[in-house]
């Protein structure tokens, strides 16, 4: 399966360090806004040998289009900002290619985008695509059910520099009816992520807790949403539309 990935900072280029070692995938091209690092390429930065391109190219002086004539992929992976999005939505979904986000926050109107892009290509969207944080909302949804009547604390710490309370805490808060309000939020030092979700029985509790080690997670879930998507046919699709078929076998 051929990648093109949008953004390269810290989680980016974790992402692709994972995509690099899979032999199903290959990582043809990366797309950033800066020209640092323009036309080298991800296996040279990374000091490995490998037979994918993944040249980096700068938004600036390169076009998506000219990426996807010149270097077609079956998708586009996006871990840039909310405004990236507009940068490649349109020409991806002409060119019927697959675009899985992984951006934390949307706005209504980044939203209706990609509704839109969806009726022409395959859309998939999560504010947090570990595995582990999206099977950890799968149960606790469950378990919500079970005891619609329990007292529900969301917790979520991550680094310092972290602003705004994080997209993945605000999700786990409104599936499970708790109002984000109430979200305890920490920022310290150089914690990756966790997230927390206690269940408050009578004589005891239940503790669903996701931690993200590194970065590295990011890309695990990449792998496992895009190998999931290859027979999907276009529309937009979230975490809970992949995981859904496993828990009912």
């Amino acid at each position: 399966m051929k990648i093109g990935l949008i953004g390269f900072g810290k989680t980016g280029k974790s992402v692709a360090s994972i995509l690099l070692e899979n032999k199903k995938f290959s990582l043809e091209w990366v797309l950033r806004q800066s020209n640092v690092l323009e036309h080298r390429s991800v296996p040279e930065f990374f000091g490995i040998q490998s037979d994918e391109p993944g040249l980096i190219y700068s938004s600036s002086h390169t076009s998506v289009e000219e990426l996807l004539e010149k270097h077609p992929v079956d998708a586009i992976i996006d871990f840039s900002s909310s405004e990236g999005i507009y940068t490649y939505g349109e020409t991806a979904a002409k060119y019927k290619v697959k675009i899985i986000s992984a951006i934390s926050h949307y706005k209504e109107k980044e939203l209706k985008l990609l509704k839109k892009l969806a009726d022409k290509t395959t859309v998939f969207w999560s504010p947090n695509i570990t595995l582990g944080v999206n099977y950890l909302l799968f149960a606790a949804k469950f378990l919500k059910k079970i005891a619609p009547w329990v007292d529900i604390e969301v917790n979520e710490e991550h680094f310092k520099a972290k602003e705004g309370t994080s997209g993945t805490a605000v999700k786990i808060a409104e599936a499970l009816d708790v109002d984000k309000e109430n979200i305890n939020v920490v920022r310290a030092g150089g914690i990756v992520g966790k997230h927390e979700v206690i269940f408050g029985f009578p004589f005891q509790t239940v503790r669903l807790i996701h931690e993200s080690i590194s970065r590295e997670a990011f890309g695990n879930g990449v792998i496992f949403v895009a190998e999931n998507l290859k027979e999907k046919e276009k529309g937009l699709y979230n975490f809970e539309d992949i995981l859904t078929p496993y828990f009912t076998v």
